[in-house]
């Protein structure tokens, strides 16, 4: 009908007709793109077509499967359809790759007859990494094209470039004249001077799954779950690669599909989808004005050279962001520097990143001791330096006064008051918090802290900056800890009292681990040091027995070779008998009586503190939305994605349960911290959830 989108658009060029996929912005494979598919083909055929290129409009080929379609009743035709037309056509279909081709995208082009790309194009499969396998053919397709490499790509979700793809052979041709809008015009001359040649489809090779190694497959999967303790997709895409190598190809597409549909179902595949859009939906902020517009950076002055003042300054060079770090001494600027080369040389090493692009980088960051001049030529400035309220605020002093008008300044505190330090400032509208977090080179969450003062000009300014070098920056409010911070400290006291109770170091991190967590609270603290958790305590007049006892005794971790733990050589971690001690000792002076305490009371008591304290910080519009404390939490804190994160467990736990069980731990603990918060009470009573709270909260 007139004026209907054409989400698949059929053109013609003399014998070679072209069909572009016509779905922004990704080109998603939505029901009305798989049924312009099937209608170009068929249209195609009657019309007498040599060869149909198909290509994606827009900067990409396909981004694969419409996820908000997951769940729902599926609309024919199905992929599969599609695909039995593309492979039971007498004209052979040329995928055109520009971009990325993703998933079913992916899947898309390797059920065509051949492949071209674009150079610098990215191929993947990365459905494992929502939580499911690939469920259009790709698992066993890809096997049939390039052998055993493909269980690395389909158990990774790494994409490849186009280059790479063609050398393991899964792209036919890489048309160094098909960059940008000239890909059309190539792929049409490679398809047209190619139209007589005779295609082996994917699902007829034999070739590269001919002679299965079992122990060769076995050892190669073992090596690449390796470190996926925990995840069921991992597993999935494993089962069905194994099947590509060792049944027919329908058979293993059933093979593939039971996978798929156990997968996507499950519990894993729904809270990976669920921080997939949480992390889009993190970067709308709510109640910023459509005009906001962020400020012009072009050079960026980080205040400190230590570990993250280095880590900011690296990021920034690292997105090609020019940046210049100032220290108060020759000494400590030429540490700084050298920290930074040191990283980067450490990837030169692994192969992770060429000489050039090193040297690319490098040039990138200056350093200075100047810091009046180089605060001048600042865009903006952020600092990083110790975690203390009156240096800040005499840092923030100095930066108003030699940074140029309009300039916004940020700092990288962790659990300060912004408006504290926006005091010492005559420009509090442009003082934001930017919470970068360890090792800031390497970490992608961002917690930008808007201030009472803090303008829509500032908040567009850190948040583009943020994305600029490769961040994820959520909005949060001003408080003592922010989010992050704030939750994590409320579990501190339940492993006191875990460690006082009956348990051991090893027993809290094993049941955190095993649940997902990269490491344990106890091995956390070891690594960071519990020092810096020691002179929290002590600056804010609070104390925990056990910690404050294993750093009295001089074990601060792993810097000392001993904190919760021992440490070897290796710095492996190793059971403590002294620790052990110090913790017996504590649990008879104070009168409690051990008990075996079992894994789930573990779990619990670890988590529920931090969900409660979350409930709260939505209550106060610190939060903006339950998913942002998710999005926050996997992204900082080491919170397994395929967990979905602490609001999302506690949905899942259930509001009523969750209740009931702060308020039976609040009795059995004597902590008041864990009486239920007003807005848990309030879903609970209601039967609603975290995901059912409706708009959007205040920051």
């Amino acid at each position: 009908m007139a004026g209907e989108p054409q989400f698949v658009e059929h053109a013609r060029d003399g014998d070679v007709h072209v069909l572009r996929l016509a779905n922004p912005p990704v080109n998603t494979l939505r029901t009305e793109v798989r049924a312009g598919l099937l209608d170009g083909i068929q249209a195609a055929t009657r019309e007498g077509a040599r060869a149909i290129v198909l290509i994606g409009a827009g900067r990409s080929f396909s981004a694969g499967a419409e996820m908000t379609e997951f769940g729902k009743p599926r609309k024919p035709p199905s992929l599969p359809e599609v695909f039995d037309a593309i492979e039971q056509s007498r004209i052979p279909v040329v995928a055109a790759i520009h971009g990325h081709a993703l998933g079913g995208g992916l899947e898309l082009a390797l059920a065509c007859h051949a492949r071209v790309a674009s150079p610098g194009a990215q191929l993947g499969l990365p459905e494992v990494k929502r939580g499911f396998v690939p469920g259009a053919g790709g698992t066993q397709r890809l096997p049939r094209l390039i052998g055993l490499e493909a269980l690395r790509l389909i158990v990774s979700g790494e994409p490849v470039g186009a280059e790479e793809a063609q050398r393991l052979g899964f792209v036919d041709a890489v048309l160094p004249n098909g960059t940008g809008s000239d890909l059309e015009h190539a792929a049409i001359a490679w398809a047209r001077e190619n139209a007589g040649r005779s295609f082996t489809l994917a699902r007829d090779r034999e070739d590269r799954i001919a002679g299965y190694d079992a122990a060769k497959f076995d050892e190669a999967a073992k090596r690449l779950t390796a470190r996926t303790r925990g995840q069921e997709s991992p597993l999935g895409c494993v089962a069905a690669v194994r099947a590509a190598f060792t049944m027919p190809f329908e058979d293993g597409l059933n093979v593939e599909r039971e996978q798929f549909t156990r997968l996507v179902q499950g519990e894993q595949s729904q809270a990976l989808r669920h921080v997939f859009f949480g992390e889009r939906e993190a970067q709308r902020i709510p109640d910023l004005p459509p005009d906001a517009k962020p400020l012009p950076v072009n050079r960026l002055v980080v205040i400190g050279g230590g570990t993250m003042g280095g880590g900011i300054a690296m990021s920034a060079a690292n997105h090609g962001l020019p940046v210049t770090m100032v220290e108060t001494s020759d000494e400590a600027l030429r540490k700084g520097l050298e920290r930074c080369e040191v990283n980067w040389q450490r990837t030169v090493k692994s192969g992770k990143l060429s000489q050039a692009d090193y040297e690319k980088r490098r040039a990138l960051l200056s350093g200075t001791t100047e810091f009046e001049k180089a605060v001048g030529e600042a865009d903006l400035v952020i600092e990083a330096v110790f975690e203390n309220m009156e240096v800040k605020q005499e840092v923030f002093g100095r930066l108003d006064k030699a940074a140029r008008p309009g300039v916004v300044l940020a700092s990288n505190t962790s659990t300060l008051d912004i408006d504290q330090i926006a005091s010492a400032t005559q420009r509090p509208e442009l003082v934001i918090g930017m919470h970068f977090f360890s090792p800031a080179n390497v970490m992608r969450l961002l917690e930008n802290v808007k201030g009472k003062a803090t303008t829509a000009t500032a908040i567009a300014t850190a948040t583009e900056v943020g994305k600029r070098i490769g961040k994820l920056p959520v909005l949060v409010g001003n408080c003592d800890g922010f989010v992050g911070n704030r939750m994590t400290g409320k579990r501190g006291p339940q492993i006191e009292k875990l460690l006082l109770e009956g348990c051991l170091p090893q027993d809290i991190d094993r049941v955190m681990e095993a649940y997902g967590m990269a490491m344990g609270p106890l091995a956390t603290g070891d690594l960071a040091g519990l020092d810096i958790g020691a002179a929290v305590r002590k600056a804010r007049g609070t104390v925990a027995p056990i910690a404050d006892a294993v750093v009295a005794a001089g074990r601060l971790g792993q810097k000392t070779g001993k904190g919760y733990y021992d440490y070897d050589e290796n710095r492996r971690r190793l059971p403590s008998k002294e620790v052990e001690r110090i913790i017996l000792d504590l649990s008879e002076t104070m009168q409690v009586r051990r008990r075996r305490i079992e894994d789930g009371e573990i779990l619990e008591r670890v988590l529920l503190p931090m969900v409660n304290e979350g409930a709260r910080i939505l209550e106060e519009g610190i939060a903006y939305r339950p998913i942002d404390i998710d999005v926050i939490f996997v992204n900082g804190f080491g919170w397994p994605a395929f967990r979905g994160g602490p609001m999302f467990f506690a949905d899942r736990l259930g509001l009523k349960a969750v209740r009931d069980k702060l308020a039976h731990y609040a009795e059995a603990t004597g902590d008041a911290n864990l009486k239920p918060a007003a807005l848990i009470e309030r879903l609970a009573q209601e039967g609603g959830s975290f995901a059912t709270l409706k708009g959007p909260g205040r920051v």
